[in-house]
Formats: C-alpha cells, sequence, structure tokens
C-alpha cells in the first residue's frame, strides 16, 4: 500500500512531497494533466518562504547563483508604496521568478529525492476505511494509501468528495486584464517604471490607482513584461484581447498607453478574471484526506501572497504527516497542522480583503486612504504590516514549553541554513550538556557555542522550546514526537 497519495502537482503538491520524502516517506503525485502548464501565473515569491526555500537548499536554484536572500527595501500594500528601508529588522522578502520556474525547479527536486509523479491520473472518487483511503481514477485502477492530501487548487476534487464545506465570498463586480505587451523602450526607465505620455510614471511592481481604477506594470528580466488593470463596472464580451487591455488602461489612466502585442517567444499570457473569491475549507482534515494550499484556501492575487501561504503551509505538514505515517507522531501531532495554518490563512484573507477595498475608486475610498497614508508615515505601522504580509506576525502555541522566542519562527543563526536542508528536527545546544533521552533518534543535537540559550526547532524552522537546562526538554519533546 502507497503511504501518501498527494493529488495535484502544482508548487504546493510538489513541496510537500519533497518535504515527505526527506523525513523518509515516498509518496505518490497524481495529475490530472499529461504534461506540466505553460500558463503564466504569479511572478515570484513574497514572505518568509523565500527564506524557508533557503533553509532546504532550495533558493540558490531559483536566484542569481551565490546569493543569499535579502530583505525587500520597498513593496506596496492596498495600492499604497511601502517604504521599507529603515526598519532594522525589515521581514519582508522578496524573489521575482515565474511560477512556472518554481515548478520546475521543484519537479527536478522532487526527482531527485525518488519521487513518482504520475501525470494523466485523474481523481474522480475516494472512499475512506479505518485505515487506509481508495482513490478513484478515470479511467484506471484504483490506488489505496494510508493518506489522501488534496492539493488540487481551488476548485479540489478532492475537498468536494470529502464534503467539506468551503464557506466565504463571492464578489463579482469587479474585471481584472492581465496580458504579456511590448513598449517603446525609451519608455522605460533605468528603474523599470513605465512613463506613461501624458500622465506619468508607472512604477515597476506596484499597484497605481487612480479614481477610474487600478493598473500595475511588471517588467521581466528574460521575457516580455507585463500589464495589468482592474476596473468596476465594465463588463466585456467575448475573447480578451490586446485592444480591449489597450481601452481598459485608457480608462484607468485618462491616456492612451502604447501598447503593442508581445515579441519574445511565449509562451504569452492574455486573460480576464472577473471578480474573486475569499473562502477558507471549514476543516483541514477529514479522517485520512488532508486539503493543502488553494484546496483549502483561496483569497485575491494582491500582494502575491498565495504562494507563500501553500507552500508554508506543506512544510508545516509535511514532517507531521511523514511522523504519522512512519509511527513516531505524538498523539494529537496531525491535528496541529490545521491549528496553526488556519489562523494563518485567514491573515491572508483579512489584509487581502482590506487591500482590495483600498484599492477601488471612489470619494469615500480617497477619504479612507488618505488617513491610511497618514498611519503609513509611522514605522510601526510599516513594520506591523510588513510583518503582515511576510506571515511573520504567526506564533504557534508549543505547549507548556515557554519563553520569548517559543512558537515564533526561529531568526537566521550563524550556520542554520546548513543544519537545515535534511529537514530533521535540530537542538541546538550551547551547554554541551543537554539530553533528549529516548527522543534522541528523532533529533539531532547540535553545539551552538555562539547562542545564549539552547534551542529546540521543529523541522518547519519553528521553536518549540528554549533554556539553559535540561528543564522542560522532554517535555516539549513529548509534545511533538513519541518517545523511542
Amino acid at each position: 500500500m502507497i503511504e501518501v497519495v498527494i493529488a495535484g502537482a502544482g508548487p504546493n503538491g510538489l513541496m510537500l512531497a519533497c518535504e515527505l520524502a526527506l523525513a523518509g516517506v515516498r509518496p505518490v503525485v497524481l495529475e490530472r494533466l499529461t504534461e506540466p502548464t505553460d500558463t503564466q501565473r504569479a511572478n515570484g515569491l513574497v514572505g518568509q518562504v523565500i527564506r524557508m526555500l533557503d533553509r532546504r537548499g532550495l533558493y540558490e536554484r531559483l536566484a542569481t547563483p551565490g546569493t543569499t536572500p535579502r530583505p525587500a527595501p520597498r513593496f506596496t500594500f492596498g495600492a499604497f508604496p511601502l517604504d521599507l528601508s529603515e526598519l532594522p529588522d525589515n521581514p519582508l522578502y522578496t524573489l521575482l521568478v515565474p511560477q512556472l520556474r518554481i515548478e520546475r525547479m521543484l519537479i527536478e527536486r522532487a526527482a531527485e529525492l525518488g519521487v513518482d509523479i504520475r501525470r494523466g491520473h485523474e481523481v474522480i472518487g475516494l472512499t475512506q476505511g479505518e485505515k487506509s483511503v481508495t482513490v478513484e481514477l478515470r479511467e484506471r485502477a484504483p490506488i489505496e494509501a494510508e493518506f489522501l492530501v488534496g492539493a488540487d487548487g481551488g476548485r479540489s476534487t478532492v475537498r468536494k468528495l470529502t464534503g467539506i464545506d468551503f464557506p466565504g465570498v463571492t464578489s463579482d463586480d469587479s474585471v481584472s486584464r492581465t496580458g504579456h505587451v511590448s513598449v517603446p523602450a525609451h519608455l522605460i526607465g533605468p528603474d523599470g517604471s513605465l512613463t506613461v505620455p501624458g500622465f506619468g510614471a508607472i512604477p515597476p511592481f506596484q499597484h497605481l490607482r487612480t479614481e477610474h481604477g487600478l493598473i500595475a506594470w511588471a517588467p521581466s528580466p528574460d521575457g516580455d513584461p507585463k500589464l495589468t488593470t482592474v476596473e468596476w463596472g465594465q463588463p466585456p464580451e467575448g475573447e480578451a484581447s490586446l485592444d480591449e487591455l489597450r481601452a481598459s488602461a485608457r480608462r484607468v489612466l485618462g491616456t492612451d498607453v502604447p501598447l503593442g502585442p508581445p515579441t519574445g517567444p511565449g509562451p504569452h499570457l492574455m486573460r480576464r478574471l472577473y471578480g474573486g473569491n475569499t473562502r477558507i475549507a471549514e476543516r483541514y482534515r477529514a479522517g485520512r484526506v488532508v486539503l493543502l494550499g488553494d484546496a483549502a484556501h483561496v483569497h485575491s492575487a494582491i500582494g502575491g501572497p498565495g504562494l507563500n501561504l501553500g507552500l508554508q503551509d506543506a512544510v508545516n505538514l509535511g514532517w507531521k504527516l511523514a511522523a504519522e505515517v512512519r509511527g513516531h507522531a505524538a498523539e494529537g501531532l496531525l491535528d496541529t497542522y490545521e491549528s496553526e495554518r488556519h489562523p494563518a490563512a485567514r491573515r491572508v484573507a483579512m489584509h487581502t480583503q482590506a487591500q482590495s477595498l483600498l484599492i477601488q475608486p471612489g470619494g469615500e475610498v480617497t477619504a479612507l486612504r488618505e488617513l491610511f497614508g497618514e498611519l503609513l508615515d509611522q514605522p510601526a505601522t510599516r513594520r506591523h504590516i510588513a510583518r503582515l504580509l511576510a506571515g511573520a506576525d504567526i506564533a504557534y502555541d508549543m505547549g507548556p514549553a515557554t519563553g520569548p522566542l517559543v512558537g515564533h519562527w526561529a531568526p537566521d543563526l550563524p550556520g542554520l541554513r546548513d543544519l537545515t536542508r535534511t529537514a530533521r528536527p535540530l537542538l541546538l545546544d550551547p551547554t554541551a550538556a543537554l539530553d533528549p533521552g529516548p527522543w534522541s533518534p528523532h533529533v539531532d543535537t547540535v553545539p551552538a557555542p555562539g547562542l545564549d540559550t539552547a534551542l529546540l526547532l521543529r523541522p518547519d524552522c519553528y521553536i518549540a522550546w528554549q533554556g539553559t537546562t535540561n528543564d522542560g526538554l522532554h517535555e516539549a519533546l513529548a509534545t511533538w514526537f513519541r518517545a523511542a
């Protein structure tokens, strides 16, 4: 019997497969599509997940060789420019890399780890038993597994088959248009901004609001740039086209934008989306079926939080599900996946809904923006927003363990990025006297002479205990692992 079946070979499903493989579980990934998609989607990564990828040795596969993550000096929130350059502990990291490249990297990494990816396998049914779940496939023999993970997107078949409700709100009054374009080279500034005659500069990778809508300009270092507009009350008909995008940009800015067709090799995007959904699954688990990523939550794409949220879900779930399969999980461990990640999804839903309101046209919104802009002048507010966008404001309940660092994500300690590549729990011990006792097989104890306190790190790099003696250590270990 297969240990874990993952439905969906998108970034979240692939990341989970890699995490499971690092923990000694060999999952099978089922993908409905026969070939990897070439549809352009996200433009990059935002938030804490960038440092998490670095701690797994994956950042260097996406970025310039020899570089390490650096916080972004600027970002945007609700079409407000967000200056983070003076924050002493800026938590917001960004990485400009197309989602297609992220998926290719994760496919390669999964292959290195021996993950079995089966394309052309569409899930159409499932039956749960006491110790397994049977997955029914279209025109293929059923598969039996100990667990099934639905990583099959916002319209998740697995979620629907399991009967998990997906409550939330749907808005249908906005129209978003995005397309690859070309513009005259002399209109692009040294900083990547686009100068529109009769209007002025549109900064790169930011949302620019006017009283008529929203526009965003995204130059690409290795392909055609993209232009996005968002309007309200402009329902179009027919297929999305470059002429439609031009007309929308003119309405938003009040002047013509010299847009031409893309000139690169493609694939090229021309897309129109109506409204949006903000929904969070009523529960993340039903028996031996677990939901992951967009199958568990959908929200506005504003600010680019989707991959940060979904990939962090995968890192949280991976070691817990592996421990359950391998038989060394503490009682109730798998249930902490939902109790820890559901609040994270609620935070993303909250701030994307807030941003979606702040970008709308109208005098009342303009008044709200005036007040919000005053608040953003305060460094404490900018830091709060940066932590919110990064997902760094989430602290988990670690049971009986106490201390100022407990429950928080581990800071970038010296040597940590090399120690965390194996996804093993770590006991960083500056005392050289701590004893994990019967939990030793589950934890790597590492000398850490530069630390003032010992730290117990879970595989997802959250701190589960701190101290200078064995006091409380065994209790913390028992919270997360079954003693050998």
